[in-house]
């Protein structure tokens, strides 16, 4: 809400990187709500008992399945798509370097109030 954000670019998506990130958030942000989907990586057990035992500084809330209207990282997702795959990259090094100068960035100026207050109708 104060125009900062966080990005990180991990090699793959797992528990572990997950994790990461969560410490990464929570040092920067302190206290946090977080918004996820329930990929594997947000809901395994390791990342639960990260949770458990940081409780006191971070919430997750899940978004409801089969429901990516509600997640505005869809919205950024679907832009960065329009932007960059409009171009021919001949090697698959520029384009994950694009990408990353891209999201890095791109600030969006989403209403994230609109995210939250959509209704199930």
């Amino acid at each position: 809400m104060d125009g900062k954000q966080l990005f990180k670019q991990y090699d793959e998506f797992n528990s572990k990187t997950f994790i990461d990130y969560l410490k990464h958030v929570q040092k920067r942000f302190g206290k946090i709500v977080i918004f996820v989907d329930r990929a594997t990586p947000h809901c395994s057990k390791i990342t639960r008992r990260f949770l458990d035992a940081n409780k006191d500084t971070i919430i997750v809330e899940y978004f409801p399945v089969g429901c990516p209207e509600f997640n505005a990282v869809e919205e950024c997702w679907r832009q960065g798509k329009y932007h960059m795959l409009s171009t021919y990259y001949t090697m698959f090094a520029d384009l994950k370097h694009n990408i990353c100068c891209y999201y890095r960035t791109t600030r969006f100026n989403l209403d994230i109030v609109k995210y939250m207050l959509r209704s199930m109708n």
